[in-house]
């Protein structure tokens, strides 16, 4: 289930799963069914508790929790792209600015929960980055079991999301009112496959 992860630990590499990962096949598979609106509740809420690790740790840093609040206000319709974009960017640079691999991935992870609200693609950037967090904190030995109950949670609550978000009638953005719109992700994993089969 994690040859890759374990592939990808020999040799280094700086962020520890992809959209190839077999622990992510059927989480992959939930995101491709939803609506833009789902994904986007779902990694604003799953971001709340990478947000509160980095935040334990480093206090004084703004720029994630920034991030969230600016993309859910940019989902309600309420701002426009350009504040929430800069805001994703900087919360993606305070991964260079503290030096610190661990907490870097989970800056990246809620930098992709907030660009969720762009792109559905983005929302897988979430487990990626925050799994190669667990990844870090619990060493090559040990990571295992944190990495399988984080996979279940993210899994878990994306069902509630499905289940949940339109129940709330809150207020959204256009763009993300239209159910028309194709699911970014499934659109990617079909363009994959096709160039595979070539």
């Amino acid at each position: 289930m994690f040859s890759d992860v374990e592939i990808k630990l020999k040799k280094r590499n700086k962020l520890l799963f992809s959209r190839d990962s077999q622990c992510l096949q059927d989480l992959i598979i939930l995101i491709q069914i939803q609506n833009h609106r789902t994904l986007v509740m779902w990694a604003l809420d799953c971001a709340k508790l990478p947000l509160s690790q980095f935040e334990a740790k480093y206090p004084d840093e703004l720029r994630p929790r920034t991030c969230l609040e600016l993309c859910e206000a940019w989902a309600r319709g309420k701002i426009k792209m350009p504040g929430a974009k800069r805001a994703i960017l900087d919360a993606h640079a305070v991964a260079k600015t503290i030096d610190d691999c661990e907490y870097g991935a989970l800056c990246h992870a809620i930098g992709h929960a907030g660009a969720t609200v762009h792109v559905e693609t983005h929302a897988l950037g979430l487990p990626i980055y925050e799994l190669t967090a667990l990844v870090l904190k619990y060493g090559k030995d040990n990571y295992q079991k944190a990495v399988s109950e984080k996979i279940d949670y993210y899994y878990h609550r994306l069902v509630h999301w499905q289940e949940n978000t339109d129940k709330l009638e809150l207020d959204w953005a256009d763009f993300l009112a239209d159910d028309t719109r194709p699911n970014k992700e499934k659109i990617l994993r079909e363009k994959r496959k096709l160039k595979q089969q070539r």
